[in-house]
């Protein structure tokens, strides 16, 4: 048989738009012949090892819930499954729940095999037997698969069974237990750990080349919080209290610039406008990803964030004519017609200049208004809730994801909330993506549903959080990543991992415009894997 005929079976077992799981491709028909073999510790249902082989253009492969051993004297079963693609070799990441083999998969053992018994391997396995000299890091030795149940393939009810044997020979090691080695070859990780933070997923429908996605590389490192650009910082200061700024390129006409517009905390001075345009100039190059092709809500604060804010969605006819925007199509009279687009860091700076003390930019993208690139779940306090009871919902947010396989990233609103963005791949409405999120957070609530409550109306919730699943509708916005809040200190919006929500120094409004440059100096954006728009969620039951 083929190799692309013999992968039939695997193909009708999974949906290739949600599995990260390579679909496979045609075997490279170069004449080289290059024997691998690879075994995957694998939890689905059941913890088991898929030890697989290369032969024909495919991949062999059994199931051993026991896994293989170097002991003569224990005889493993095996289980005859569905061949395998090539590519799977090197698969290490998460399958969704819900899929067929749903779990999280390391690579325990790669190498080369060789037949030892003879020179036509495909005639072995036929005959119900197949041996096999492995050279894996792990596995070294003569091996002897043979089949002890046809039941499977002879149309029974259940698949066939074969024995995997060590032969007494040189590598052979008695009571070797391969869960005493529970780490990956590759990344020396444990399946908890790639369960928890998977580094690649794959897509299907592409060349096999071009499926792995490494998510740690996904998108590009933040450039370091003051871009090169010491000269405009400078001459920032050096104004009086209005002038004309040249930075990122353009000049902009700032006033005021000693003004207050955030109350000191902390024993710290207030932060004056000319501290926000700074912090704006150098945090643009780092937000920018999450704001461009986007349209922007500012909510603005002339006078300070003391006073009565208000949000501004129309972009001022006064605005430079270099500033981006976006003209809405269709709109309905009355409505918005003109959005400002944070396309170039020096929109941002003039953004902050005009008094936007908060950035809230669209989560779906100008050129397809309708179509969400995140889901979002919103987690809004009530006057009840303490900070430990809005840590423990996002706690278990958090295991829920991690159960579904789902990537989905958390994020200190500034205030008093935490929201995670679930980044999710074009196609789903936003009708779809508010019906997945209200299932999960639903899910979630009664868990816990002394703290919950699903009452729209703030008085009616008796002081409870509301896991609020709204937020997913066209023109709805949150706060974007490193956006500084109306409050005293100029908090900000920060991203921050899943192992902080256990750190002790967490609080909503941890970070403040004066300090988070630092920390992305320090780490990095944790939040930078949202840009990855390749997951499909799975369906909830």
């Amino acid at each position: 048989m083929s190799g692309s005929d013999a992968l039939g079976t695997y193909r009708a077992m999974r949906d290739f738009t949600r599995t990260p799981e390579p679909s496979g491709a045609p075997p490279a028909t170069d004449g080289a012949v290059e024997r691998r073999f690879v075994v995957q510790r694998h939890r689905a249902r059941r913890l088991h090892y898929d030890v697989r082989l290369e032969l024909d253009g495919v991949l062999l492969s059994w199931a051993v819930p026991k896994g293989p051993t170097l002991d003569p004297g224990v005889r493993r079963m095996a289980v005859h499954v569905e061949d395998h693609p090539l590519e799977y070799a090197g698969f290490e990441g998460v399958i969704p729940r819900g899929e067929y083999g749903g779990g999280d998969v390391i690579v325990w053992d790669r190498g080369t095999w060789v037949p030892y018994k003879s020179d036509d391997p495909a005639a072995e396995l036929r005959d119900g037997q197949l041996h096999a000299e492995l050279h894996g890091e792990r596995l070294r030795g003569k091996f002897l698969l043979v089949r002890s149940d046809r039941r499977g393939r002879d149309g029974g009810d259940g698949k066939e069974q074969w024995l995997l044997i060590h032969k007494h020979d040189e590598h052979a090691v008695d009571g070797w237990d391969a869960e005493d080695h529970p780490t990956s070859v590759v990344s020396g990780r444990t399946n908890d750990e790639v369960a928890a933070d998977p580094d690649r997923l794959w897509r299907s429908g592409v060349p096999a080349a071009e499926a792995e996605v490494d998510l740690r590389d996904a998108s590009p490192p933040p450039p370091a919080p003051l871009p090169a650009d010491d000269d405009a910082l400078a001459a920032l200061d050096d104004l009086g209290a209005s002038g004309t700024w040249e930075v990122h390129g353009r000049r902009l006409r700032v006033t005021n610039l000693d003004k207050e517009l955030f109350g000191g905390r902390d024993g710290e001075p207030p932060v004056t406008k000319r501290d926000l345009l700074r912090y704006a100039a150098r945090v643009g190059p780092v937000v920018l990803p999450y704001l461009a092709g986007r349209a922007l809500n500012m909510h603005r604060f002339p006078q300070g964030a003391g006073t009565a804010g208000f949000w501004h969605k129309q972009l001022p006819d006064h605005a430079p004519d270099w500033v981006p925007r976006w003209d809405r199509p269709d709109v309905d009279p009355g409505d918005t017609t003109t959005y400002l687009v944070v396309d170039e860091p020096a929109a941002l700076v003039w953004a902050a200049n005009f008094g936007a003390l908060e950035w809230h930019a669209w989560t779906s993208r100008t050129d397809a208004p309708d179509l969400p690139t995140y889901a979002l779940v919103d987690l809004d306090p009530g006057t009840s809730t303490t900070w430990d009871d809005l840590v423990l919902l996002a706690r278990l947010h958090r295991d829920a994801f991690e159960h579904l396989g789902v990537r989905a990233y958390p994020k200190l609103t500034g205030k008093r909330g935490i929201q995670i963005w679930v980044p999710v791949a074009p196609g789903p409405s936003f009708d779809d993506t508010r019906a997945w999120v209200e299932r999960l957070s639903r899910t979630v609530g009664q868990v816990v549903p002394d703290l919950v409550s699903w009452r729209w109306e703030v008085r009616e919730r008796g002081g409870h959080a509301r896991l609020d699943y709204t937020q997913n509708a066209v023109n709805k916005t949150l706060v974007a990543p490193y956006s500084p809040r109306a409050a005293p200190g100029a908090p900000v919006s920060a991203p921050i991992t899943w192992d902080e929500l256990d750190a002790d120094w967490l609080r909503p409004d941890a970070f403040t415009v004066r300090t988070v440059l630092d920390r992305l100096a320090d780490v990095g954006d944790p939040f930078r894997g949202v840009l990855d728009a390749h997951q499909v969620l799975p369906p909830l039951r």
